[in-house]
């Protein structure tokens, strides 16, 4: 479904990799080897060499704005452009949507300045699967968040995944975290200088 060959940039690479649908691979290692870069890249975000292929169509033979809806980045901390909550989804979410992530309706009526950030980052998320993507690519999503939240979130990745058939990369420094939810596990180390 997504097949990575050769890809590299200024602080990774070249890595090889493939996922499945339903498939969450975990990312992990040192400050500065290039895991946040590396999700940038996917995304078409970032400078990088190789190839990029959802379902066999390469990320140069789409246009940057629908690649991204297909294959969603989720920084650690997301941008916030308008004042209230609300407008920032085309489609409000449900209250179904929001109690999975610990979430209450009145949320989305509130002030995004008045937020924390926590909750910042499951309306990310929120937003990020309004998207419908086939591919998350998730930094450190829960690292903001109480260790029950970190664990709905997880449940609504998991989730998705199942449902969408999509897949995902998430980078987690927490092996516990890395053992719940991760098919596999691929740790990032640093280049060797030249």
């Amino acid at each position: 479904m997504f097949h990575v060959r050769h890809l590299s940039g200024p602080h990774f690479g070249p890595i090889d990799l493939q996922l499945a649908p339903r498939e969450l691979l975990c990312l992990y290692g040192p400050s500065g080897v290039g895991k946040s870069q590396l999700l940038r890249a996917l995304a078409d975000l970032e400078p990088h060499e190789g190839e990029v292929q959802l379902a066999d169509v390469p990320q140069q033979a789409v246009r940057p704005t629908e690649w991204r809806r297909q294959v969603a980045y989720l920084p650690a901390e997301s941008g916030w452009w308008a004042p209230r909550v609300v407008q920032h989804f085309a489609q409000p979410p449900g209250i179904e949507a929001l109690a999975a992530l610990g979430l209450t309706p009145d949320i989305l009526e509130r002030e995004v300045d008045g937020l924390s950030t926590g909750e910042l980052q499951r309306l990310g998320l929120l937003r990020m699967l309004d998207q419908r993507p086939r591919v998350l690519l998730l930094d450190e999503p829960s690292a903001n968040l109480d260790p029950e939240s970190a664990l709905l979130m997880e449940a609504r990745v998991l989730r998705y995944l199942d449902e969408a058939r999509a897949a995902a990369i998430w980078v987690s420094h927490d092996p516990l975290q890395r053992e719940r939810i991760a098919d596999r596990s691929i740790e990032l180390k640093a280049r060797e200088a030249a």
